[in-house]
């Protein structure tokens, strides 16, 4: 029953939005922390009872808290990775939304609804060099594996963490809240590939209940309490596939590319896609 009430979204924006976010959330990361087998045990029952959970490629099947279930790892070979060199591949285990090209510094949040590229990044950002290029907006359920990983060899170069809100990032609220994106709490990923320098960005977007964003090559925890510094000076080499991160619930990654790329083909929204699919391809040589 309370599955068939969520379904309905005008019902699903009222419970996951109408509520004290930003408390909730930080509640909500001290709760998922809490170290007791027996309660991560009925968390977790409680929690499927919502969601489709699926730990079978979990390379632990206990945990000693909620989150150390958000956080899980995989067994070794469970997300192959497509190494084909004209290919990024998705950084996460998500369902994709919108995707298309960047026209005029604008993207799509939904139906009828756009958000700027430039509001997006911030004001450290230069978002001209993405004109006319092309980006895939990626969520990620509670119930999906939450670690994102280096879509090529990139060399990440810069962080900038933007403080926000924690709205719901579902379809039921992208449909009702402008700019929803720009609203939350977020971190722009700057980096470029390895073997040309060609820039790309990655966008993790916290969300309601997303207690933090970890990023695995920058010693600092991103939440809502956290209060800089908002640029984060990086060099980071990462293999394609590298783990990067990982959120503490759902959220949503938009991953951005300059001209010369394209959404794969096999890219559809609302297709579910796993760590490691193709997600752009090249359409010419740099």
């Amino acid at each position: 029953m309370l599955r068939r009430l969520t379904s309905n979204p005008t019902l699903n924006f009222l419970i996951t939005n109408r509520i004290p976010r930003t408390l909730l959330t930080i509640v909500f990361g001290k709760f998922s922390r809490i170290r007791s087998p027996a309660l991560a045990r009925l968390s977790i029952a409680i929690w499927r009872r919502f969601t489709d959970l699926d730990l079978s490629d979990s390379a632990a099947q206990s945990f000693d808290s909620v989150h150390a279930c958000f956080t899980r790892r995989l067994v070794p070979g469970a997300r192959p990775i497509d190494n084909a060199p004209a290919i990024l591949v998705s950084p996460c285990d998500a369902i994709v939304g919108a995707f298309g090209q960047i026209d005029s510094g604008l993207m799509l949040q939904a139906k009828g609804m756009s958000y700027s590229l430039d509001d997006l990044l911030g004001p450290s950002q230069d978002p001209a060099r993405f004109e006319g290029g092309t980006y895939v907006t990626l969520r990620l359920t509670s119930s999906m594996y939450h670690r994102f990983h280096s879509p090529a060899a990139i060399r990440i170069r810069h962080v900038t963490y933007i403080s926000g809100d924690a709205w719901n990032v579902n379809p039921a609220a992208l449909d009702r809240i402008p700019r929803l994106f720009c609203r939350n709490e977020r971190a722009v990923i700057e980096a470029e590939l390895q073997d040309d320098g060609t820039p790309i960005v990655l966008v993790p977007v916290a969300a309601v209940l997303v207690a933090s964003i970890r990023l695995s090559f920058a010693d600092v925890l991103l939440h809502l309490r956290y209060r800089g510094p908002n640029e984060i000076v990086c060099d980071h080499m990462s293999h394609r596939g590298d783990e990067l991160g990982w959120f503490e619930h759902g959220s949503t990654i938009i991953v951005i590319a300059p001209a010369g790329f394209e959404p794969a083909q096999t890219i559809e929204r609302g297709r579910t896609i796993r760590m490691g699919n193709r997600l752009f391809q090249r359409t010419q040589a740099r």
